[in-house]
C-alpha cells in the first residue's frame, strides 16, 4: 500500500516516486486537477471545423485547464475560480496543480 508521509511516497517502507497508476487512483475518480496554461499551447484545440478560433483568446492569455486523475483534459476555463465551481457542481474534488 502506498502511503504519503511527511511528503514522501511510502510502499513497504521504501520511498519512491510516484507511478502514473499510483497518481490516476490517488483521490479516486472524483478527483480533478486544476493548473494555468498558456492559451498559446492549446490554440489548436480551440479551433472550430472551419479553422477559426471557436472563442476569442490572445496567445499570452492564461487559461485554466481541468484534469481527471488519469491526466486527461476535460476542460478549459479562462478564469481560475470558474474551473474550481464548474468542478464542484459535477460533484468533483478540484485541487491545483503547479
Amino acid at each position: 500500500m502506498t502511503v504519503m508521509k511527511n511528503g514522501a511516497i511510502l510502499n513497504d517502507g521504501e520511498s519512491k516516486p510516484l507511478s502514473a497508476r499510483d497518481f490516476a487512483e490517488l483521490g479516486g475518480r472524483k478527483l480533478v486537477y486544476v493548473r494555468a496554461i498558456a492559451a498559446r499551447d492549446v490554440l489548436d484545440d480551440l479551433l472550430d471545423d472551419d479553422g477559426e478560433l471557436s472563442i476569442e483568446v490572445e496567445a499570452d492569455d492564461i487559461l485554466y485547464s481541468v484534469h481527471s486523475s488519469s491526466g486527461e483534459r476535460l476542460a478549459l476555463v479562462g478564469d481560475r475560480d470558474l474551473a474550481f465551481a464548474a468542478a464542484r457542481q459535477h460533484e468533483m474534488n478540484p485541487v491545483s496543480v503547479h
